[in-house]
C-alpha cells in the first residue's frame, strides 16, 4: 500500500521524501498477518502509475536498459506489480508473484551522493522484485548490483537535479529486512521487532546483521569512526545537524509512535494519519 501525497508547490520548491512502515507478525501468528505500508511525497506534476509486468524468460547474453544504464539480464524474471513515477524504469514500491514486497526511501549523509548516471534506488527496487523469491534473496540482488554498477543519477524528471542514497524495506511472508546505503557501502538489519519504520534518514545503529566488507575500514579512513567504540552505522555515516535531517528525524519518530499506538490493530486507514 502506498499513499501518494503530491504537494501543490512549484517544482523548484518541492523536495521528495517519504515514510515506510512495517508490522511483522508475532512469532506464533499466521505469517500472512505481516503488513507493509508506505507514504511518499513526489512532485505535484509527476505522473504516477500502477503497472503489471508478467514473468518472462530471457535470451542468453541479453542486456536490460534500466532508467539510465544497461546491465546484464538474468535468464528468468518474476511477475511484478509496481507503483512508480511514469518517466522511469524502476519503481518506488512493488510486490512480486512470490509475495516479496520492497519500498525505498531517499537518505543522505557524510558520503557524497553521485550525480553521474548509474542505477537509481528505484531501479534496484524493481530488480530485486524481478529476480528474487524471498526477502533475503532480494537483499542479495540489490547489494550485488550496488557493488557492480553503483547508484546515482537524477531522481526527478526534467532539469532540476535531485540525487540521493537509498534505504529499503524488504519483506516477504516470513521475514523482513532493512537495507540502508551510503554510496556503495551498506548495512542490513533483520527485523525482529513487532514494528519497524524508515523515513529519510539512516536508522540502523549497532544491530547490524549483514554489512559491506569495507564499511568499517572506510569509516576509519575518513575519520568518522575511531575503530574502538562500538560501530554505529547511522551515527557514523549520517550528518545530523542540518534542517533536512531534523525534519527526517521528526518524520521517523512520528511514524514509530503511530505504529506503536496501533501495533495490535494495524489497518489500511491508519496510514493516512
Amino acid at each position: 500500500l502506498r499513499d501518494q501525497r503530491q504537494r501543490e508547490l512549484p517544482r523548484s520548491k518541492v523536495t521528495t521524501s517519504g515514510d515506510w512502515r512495517l508490522r511483522p507478525p508475532p512469532p506464533a501468528s499466521n505469517p500472512l498477518s505481516l503488513r507493509v505500508a508506505g507514504r511518499q511525497d513526489r512532485l505535484c506534476d509527476e505522473v504516477q502509475e500502477v503497472v503489471y509486468f508478467p514473468a518472462a524468460v530471457h535470451n542468453l547474453g541479453e542486456h536490460l536498459k534500466c532508467t539510465y544504464i544497461e546491465i546484464e539480464q538474468v535468464p528468468e524474471t518474476y511477475a511484478v506489480v509496481l507503483s512508480r513515477p511514469a518517466w522511469l524504469w524502476g519503481a518506488e514500491m512493488g510486490a512480486n508473484e512470490h509475495g516479496v514486497c520492497i519500498g525505498n526511501e531517499a537518505v543522505w549523509g557524510r558520503e557524497e551522493v553521485c550525480n553521474e548516471e548509474a542505477l537509481l534506488g528505484m531501479d534496484l527496487v524493481r530488480l530485486g522484485l524481478e529476480r528474487a523469491d524471498t526477502a533475503e534473496k532480494a537483499l542479495n540482488v540489490i547489494v550485488d548490483l550496488l557493488e557492480k554498477y553503483g547508484q546515482g543519477g537524477n531522481c526527478t524528471e526534467g532539469s532540476m537535479l535531485f540525487s540521493y542514497h537509498n534505504s529499503f524495506l524488504i519483506a516477504d511472508r516470513n521475514e523482513a529486512w532493512i537495507l540502508e546505503t551510503a554510496g556503495k557501502y551498506w548495512a542490513a538489519e533483520k527485523v525482529q521487532e513487532r514494528i519497524r519504520n524508515i523515513s529519510n534518514q539512516l536508522s540502523i545503529t549497532t544491530k547490524i546483521d549483514r554489512e559491506h566488507p569495507d564499511i568499517r575500514n572506510y569509516a576509519k579512513q575518513k575519520g568518522w569512526w575511531d575503530g574502538k567504540k562500538e560501530f554505529d552505522f547511522a551515527a557514523t555515516y549520517s550528518y545530523l545537524d542540518t534542517a533536512k535531517m531534523m525534519t527526517s528525524s521528526g518524520r521517523y519518530c512520528e511514524g514509530y509512535k503511530l505504529l506503536n499506538k496501533h501495533k495490535g490493530n494495524f489497518i489500511i486507514e491508519i496510514i493516512s494519519e
